[in-house]
């Protein structure tokens, strides 16, 4: 209920905010402070979250090694598929291209002269570079500077040292536990300022830019439901022929946690029940119990094709045309930012500022973005539930322990 509250001030404050941005676009323009102030909050969080989260969630299977096959085969499933869903991201933003025809708004904001300076410091960074900037020479200096990769590294590395560690780093993981759960809280109450916050940004948008940037907001959405349609078909669909069982029958299956993932636009509702579905559809308990939880970290695959999409397009509006090359060094970039923050409201947008301010490009993009997140968090956040419903029933098969004939009975007695 809370959730559904939230979703519903949400688009409130959407439709206010473009009202507003038409009707008086002077006072708009000053209500940039609004999206500034909660940006800002958002960016607060990132680095105890991330550092949190990331840590909690390697360390806590404990030894590396008892996590064992079945580990071992659901990472490398989620990477296979992840990557996948960053290509078509990056594909379908080269396509589309959402940022262009936004210049002037980012004119506007950061001024001719800056955006040329940081078109400069992107395009004369080699691909050596941004690897060894990857690697902290002060992990407090990096979360003062947000630099969300090298709190990545630091963390990955931290965490395998508490799994060698084992019994002595108890506390250790004790004392980051209590810190998740205060900084999901605290994420929380960071959360009830989105409406005011994104009724600031798209006022601002519109006033500054008039109605006609709605156009604008079309296109972005239009290419990330595109690009999502794509990826369930061309991997989703074809995962579940791989491993013999009805897509149809499994989309019909998990209806009612995806439409409550879709409508809130939270998938931590949805879990529990998709996961008795998944026992349910075939999937031992041991296998759905691992994997699903699992894949809520490492396994975001709308998310991962968003924040790919999201990134050029904030480097569009900027300016800025990465090589090839420096795509790459991004994708390979947010394979390790996408991890850590799932189930967190909004998690995109603290990926998208830290993945941003680590390439040192300006979190401008993330203002605009900001506006309608809602829309395009229902269609990641409801492919991220499809895509770990998925990877159940294949993890499950390649174990050779997947029921089809408790798949067969639980269909028919849904018809």
């Amino acid at each position: 209920m809370k959730q559904s509250r939230l979703t519903i001030a949400i688009f409130i404050a959407l439709a206010l905010g473009i009202l507003v941005g038409w009707l008086f676009p002077d006072f708009a323009k000053n209500l940039h402070v609004l999206a500034e102030i909660f940006l800002r909050m958002v960016k607060m969080i990132i680095a105890p979250l991330l550092f949190s989260t990331l840590v909690v969630g390697i360390a806590g299977h404990g030894d590396i090694k008892s996590v064992g096959r079945l580990g071992l085969k659901t990472i490398v499933y989620f990477e296979i598929v992840t990557t996948l869903a960053l290509v078509i991201g990056l594909g379908f933003a080269n396509l589309f291209q959402p940022g262009e025809g936004m210049a002037a708004l980012s004119a506007q904001n950061i001024g001719l002269n800056e955006v040329s300076t940081m078109v400069s410091s992107v395009h004369h960074t080699s691909f050596g570079q941004m690897m060894t900037d990857l690697f902290p020479t002060s992990v407090i200096q990096s979360m003062a500077e947000g630099n969300l990769l090298q709190i990545v590294v630091f963390s990955l590395f931290f965490a395998l040292a508490i799994c060698a560690v084992r019994e002595k780093a108890q506390p250790v993981i004790d004392v980051l536990n209590s810190v998740t759960t205060i900084m999901f809280k605290f994420t929380e109450y960071v959360m009830f300022f989105a409406p005011i916050g994104i009724f600031g940004a798209i006022a601002y948008t519109v006033g500054s830019n008039g109605i006609e940037i709605l156009k604008n907001y079309a296109k972005i959405i239009c290419s990330l439901y595109t690009a999502l349609a794509v990826f369930v078909i061309l991997v989703l669909f074809i995962v579940c022929k791989i491993v013999k069982i009805s897509f149809r029958g499994l989309i019909k299956a998990i209806q009612e946690p995806a439409l409550l993932t879709f409508t809130t636009a939270s998938s931590e509702a949805a879990l529990p029940k998709a996961m008795t579905i998944m026992e349910n559809f075939g999937v031992p308990k041991s296998i759905v119990g691992f994997v699903m939880p699992t894949g809520y970290t490492f396994n975001l695959d709308g998310s991962t094709l968003y924040l790919a999409m999201a990134v050029i397009f904030s480097t569009q509006l900027v300016g800025i045309h990465l090589t090839i090359e420096q795509q790459l060094v991004i994708m390979f970039a947010l394979m390790l930012t996408s991890k850590g923050v799932a189930g967190v409201p909004r998690a995109s947008l603290i990926v998208l500022a830290g993945t941003l301010t680590s390439f040192n490009v300006p979190i401008l993009g993330v203002a605009i973005l900001l506006g309608i997140d809602q829309i395009l968090d229902m269609g990641r956040t409801t492919v991220n539930l499809i895509g770990n419903c998925v990877a159940t029933v294949f993890i499950a098969r390649w174990e050779n322990e997947f029921d089809y004939e408790k798949m067969s009975n639980f269909l028919k007695n849904k018809t």
